[in-house]
């Protein structure tokens, strides 16, 4: 690096900035400094990354850039005429009680409550349903400004002491706390440089995964290897804790324990990302050995529940929609298992022990159909819901008492009570909404990819829409990972759908929505799959007289992000805006930095083969951006500096490319969060900005007027 060029370039920073009144005027960026000599040699081909030094996250000269480049944002925003009201129906819209799935612990009743815009839910406690809930944990109470989120709890097995996991400031590291239930007195015990994880008891203390301490300054970039799982004893500091299980052959492995409720078996799973190896010790024998249950790494096999010595477990090995299978504890060898039920039409997408029955959730064109079965495999019946969605149920066994929560696009998380044996079912908790749910429709349509593939998207828009073309449309998509994209309700969306906005939410090939088949169908060399579906949507909808392309936004975040930056590159005739959230946008390096390693199963590595690196380097965002003779959309690419998970330097080396590029006078700004990470735990009221932000740049950009309403 020249630090003497990189001083004068960070100098000017400061001053050569200036933003145009108009959408489209010509906006002058900070002045980024390009290091040329940084060039790697890749397969004999050599790759110029000349923006490298924003990978130090922590230096002096990235933070300087970073200021840079918030300011020009801010004052882009802040012209925004209708930003401000817009931020002021996002708090209307999310100001409503929130009450989560009611589940049973050792005689009490517990939810998470949310009075309308608490930064983050609080957990609460009854004896009966009937009884006043009162506090257990207020994750509010943890920091002043709501970025200490609560991403777990759990329960000794004598009821008497409740284990809590946070995060802080969007991180994935995770602390450990302890709280005695009876007296509500915090113990001192106190867990760090955990991660990925929750605590599993076991007698007198727990089990948790966690990393070595990682070098100052290095906490939220370096990569993370060797993840070892720890036992912590109540009472003990944590350097007298035990490690159960690690294997330095492994570096760039996931291991993690938990334990039965009866505390007869404990279970070890050992992943490089989908699927891994799983193994049980038997706890009632002393002393007992780990046993190999699968020693298929790549393969899902994920042990559900048991019935004394029966243990259920779910796996797709044979069966790409999953099927269920049963074995003895007493009597098991590695691979050997019964069928119970075995793989249908439709995806498994959840299963649990509910009563005396096996609850199975399937995906059915990406929605949720329950059925209960007997504990041989014999269906009962189909649970009946009030209407199609997204469920998610709460139930135990030997009880006919359970819950669910039930979403939509335009149905907030509503709760209902349901009794296994009869099938009555009541509402439990409905959320009061500030609009007219009646106003709008959700269709799902299918239209056919490049190659023909049929493909399916959720649109949702007004009742009374024209398919004349001029409809402002908002594509959302994802497509990796095994991750199913299933309705679901965000406030963030109705003021653009209440001003005439179309949302197009797209199941891609990548995704699990169809099974593990559908997912590899968008990995590796099969990647542009997912790129082409995306672009075909457009073109679909184009074609139906929703849009034009002078009317479209695309969105995405995380693996999203990357599909935002991809077509975006391949097709920028076709979008008028793209927000590219948290995105994976350098696909030569993602593997270098804190879990990026774990993405390899869908990616591919760019050291893997010049084949692979070849396809990489084909479409990653970073390096495929054109110049000259080409007009982009509006881009405003977000980012955070705590995002450990995808680290922002993808987002900065992306943003400082597309700014160098001529790609015509549409903006291209990035947005870069304070005391927040990659989204989970963020508090509302960080949310509330980001989306006004976002929206009112998509509305903006789109040549939208709204208005909004105070009903």
């Amino acid at each position: 690096m020249k630090l003497k060029s990189l001083t004068l370039s960070l100098m000017a920073i400061s001053t050569l900035w200036s933003c145009s009144d108009g959408r489209n005027g010509k906006i002058t960026y900070p002045e980024t400094f390009a290091d040329t000599t940084v060039v790697d040699d890749y397969f004999g081909e050599l790759v110029a990354d000349p923006y490298r030094w924003l990978e130090n996250d922590t230096s002096e000269a990235t933070a300087d850039w970073v200021t840079a480049q918030n300011k020009i944002t801010t004052a882009y925003l802040e012209k925004i005429p209708f930003r401000a009201a817009l931020k002021k129906r996002f708090g209307q819209l999310m100001d409503y009680e929130k009450i989560g799935i009611p589940f049973k612990k050792h005689g009490k009743y517990y939810s998470y409550r949310n009075s309308g815009l608490q930064n983050q839910s609080v957990l609460y406690a009854q004896d009966t349903l009937g009884d006043t809930p009162r506090i257990v944990l207020d994750p509010n109470t943890l920091s002043d400004d709501g970025t200490v989120a609560l991403k777990g709890i759990n329960f000794s097995n004598d009821g008497k002491y409740l284990a809590y996991v946070i995060s802080r400031s969007g991180s994935d590291w995770n602390e450990i706390f302890v709280i005695n239930l009876e007296t509500g007195e915090l113990l001192p015990d106190h867990i760090t440089w955990a991660k990925f994880t929750d605590a599993q008891w076991l007698g007198d203390g727990f089990f948790y995964s966690a990393y070595d301490t990682p070098a100052d300054g290095n906490e939220l970039s370096a990569s993370n290897e060797y993840q070892k799982v720890c036992y912590h004893k109540l009472g003990t500091p944590q350097s007298d804790d035990v490690i159960e299980y690690r294997d330095f052959n492994y570096p760039l492995r996931f291991y993690s324990v938990s334990v039965s409720d009866d505390e007869s078996f404990m279970v070890l799973n050992e992943s490089e990302g989908h699927g891994g190896k799983v193994y049980i010790k038997d706890l009632r024998k002393g002393g007992g050995k780990w046993k190999l249950i699968n020693d298929r790494i790549k393969d899902e096999f994920d042990i559900i529940d048991n019935i004394g010595n029966t243990i259920y477990a779910i796996t797709n090995i044979n069966a790409p929609k999953n099927k269920i299978v049963k074995f003895n504890l007493d009597n098991f060898s590695v691979g050997k298992w019964e069928d119970v039920i075995p793989e249908g039409e439709s995806v498994i997408n959840s299963v649990q022990l509910a009563g005396d029955y096996i609850l199975i959730t399937y995906l059915q064109d990406a929605s949720s159909h329950p059925y209960l079965f007997d504990l041989n495999g014999n269906l009962v019946k189909e649970v009946i819901l009030p209407t199609y969605g997204t469920a998610s149920f709460w139930a135990e066994k030997g009880s006919n008492d359970a819950f669910f929560t039930l979403t939509s696009f335009t149905l907030p998380s509503t709760v209902y009570s349901y009794n296994l044996a009869t099938g009555d079912t009541e509402i439990y908790a409905q959320p009061e909404l500030k609009f007219n749910p009646e106003d709008y429709i959700t269709e799902q349509l299918t239209f056919n990819s490049k190659d023909g593939t049929e493909i399916k998207m959720f649109v949702t828009h007004k009742t009374d829409i024209k398919l004349d073309g001029s409809n402002p449309t908002l594509i959302y998509g994802y497509g990796g990972f095994n991750i199913s994209l299933t309705p679901g309700y965000s406030a963030s969306r109705i003021p653009f759908i209440e001003n005439g906005g179309v949302y197009a939410y797209v199941n891609l090939r990548g995704g699990g929505e169809y099974g593990e088949d559908w997912h590899q169908a968008g990995t590796k060399m099969n990647k542009q799959n997912v790129f082409d579906d995306f672009i075909s949507a457009a073109e679909f909808l184009i074609s139906k007289g929703y849009t034009t392309p002078e009317h479209i936004a695309i969105q995405g975040g995380s693996n999203g992000g990357l599909l935002v930056g991809a077509v975006v590159n391949q097709r920028p005739d076709l979008y008028k805006v793209a927000i590219p959230q948290v995105g994976v946008m350098d696909m030569l390096r993602y593997h270098l930095f804190t879990i990026g390693w774990n993405w390899a199963a869908d990616y591919g590595r760019s050291d893997d083969s010049k084949e692979m690196f070849e396809y990489l380097h084909g479409y990653s965002p970073l390096h495929t951006i054109k110049s000259g003779d080409v007009t982009y959309p509006a881009i405003l690419v977000t980012t955070a500096d705590h995002d450990d998970r995808v680290v922002p330097a993808h987002s900065f080396k992306y943003a400082a490319t597309l700014q160098a590029a001529d790609t015509g006078n549409a903006p291209k700004l990035i947005r870069i969060d304070s005391k927040a990470g990659h989204g989970s735990g963020k508090p509302i009221s960080k949310v509330i900005e980001e989306q006004a932000d976002i929206y009112s740049f998509i509305m903006y950009n789109l040549g939208m007027k709204p208005k909004f309403t105070d009903k």
